[in-house]
């Protein structure tokens, strides 16, 4: 039979564990409006650059590669993949989904022979992946916007990847996060920077925002544009802005995609930590009528016997 004394200890530290995890949703519900409303403000901006980029890249000349960042190198051998996780944990399984999507990458690529490397953003994934692949993690951003993520931030990581890819460090960048969708749903997204590669979520996203805009802006990509200074030049100095302004846009929507998941996270705990509550509480009442009732049938058996 449990001990009264042990059954108080363990709902007195429920009880504990239960005010930190209630304490630990509202904090993360305060940072989640806040970085849902960066990351909603951000998605436009990055959505038309890339769909720009895309525009001008498919009205360059007949036979013309245009800048590496957008051509490539003509090689397709070593693929740099850039994984952003958190550098906290207590968030569900936002790092763990982010890394499992970075593995089955990593195990397909170097079952077609290809060479791996691999740029880590924040401690956590870099902790789950060394287990398997340590020797393919070159380095590891940490305390990437702790206290207010900036542009900089992404250039940082940016100026990283461009210095790499200039040295022929690597052929394909891929960078691997999860898109905010709610405070519930967060989607792995893997998406290539280099050589530069439109996505197909940036035209889903402004069709569903609005149809007729898009239907105008289909119309007018139609028409024909004469750029001064020549597309070539244009793509030549925006690559470099577009792959900060992407990365910027990638740690925005896991911020966003943390926090949601962590307030997931604290609320499930701090609603198990009540039921194990009231579980223990049930326990510990039986446990003490128990008591009570054995001792009041041995203080009338004594009564009897006299």
């Amino acid at each position: 039979m449990p001990n009264l004394k042990d059954l108080r200890v363990r709902i007195d530290s429920v009880r504990s564990t239960q005010k930190i995890t209630s304490a630990m949703k509202m904090v993360a519900a305060a940072k989640l409006r806040r970085a849902q409303e960066q990351t909603e403000a951000a998605r436009p901006y990055s959505e038309r650059m890339d769909r720009m980029l895309g525009s001008l890249s498919e009205g360059l000349p007949t036979g013309a590669g245009g800048p590496e960042l957008l051509a490539g190198n003509g090689k397709d051998d070593v693929h740099l993949l850039v994984v952003m996780t958190s550098d906290r944990g207590l968030c569900g399984g936002f790092n763990s989904s982010i890394v499992r999507g970075a593995l089955q990458i990593i195990r397909r690529l170097l079952d077609d022979g290809k060479e791996v490397r691999v740029l880590c953003v924040g401690r956590k994934g870099r902790d789950i992946l060394r287990r398997d692949f340590r020797s393919l993690i070159l380095d590891t951003f940490e305390d990437v916007g702790r206290k207010n993520l900036s542009f900089a931030d992404a250039t940082m990581v940016g100026d990283r990847v461009l210095e790499m890819f200039e040295a022929g460090e690597f052929d394909v960048c891929t960078i691997i996060y999860n898109r905010f969708q709610s405070a519930m749903t967060q989607i792995v997204t893997p998406q290539q920077l280099i050589p530069f590669q439109a996505s197909d979520e940036a035209g889903a996203g402004a069709a569903a925002n609005d149809d007729s805009s898009e239907t105008a802006e289909d119309d007018s990509q139609k028409a024909a544009y004469e750029f001064e200074p020549d597309e070539q030049e244009i793509l030549e100095d925006l690559l470099p802005r577009n792959l900060s302004v992407q990365l910027f846009r990638a740690l925005l929507e896991n911020a966003a995609s943390e926090q949601g998941a962590r307030m997931t996270a604290m609320d499930n705990a701090t609603r198990n930590a009540g039921e194990m509550i009231d579980d223990l509480t049930i326990t510990y009442n039986r446990t003490r009528q128990a008591f009570i009732t054995k001792e009041l049938i041995e203080i009338i058996s004594g009564a009897e016997a006299l």
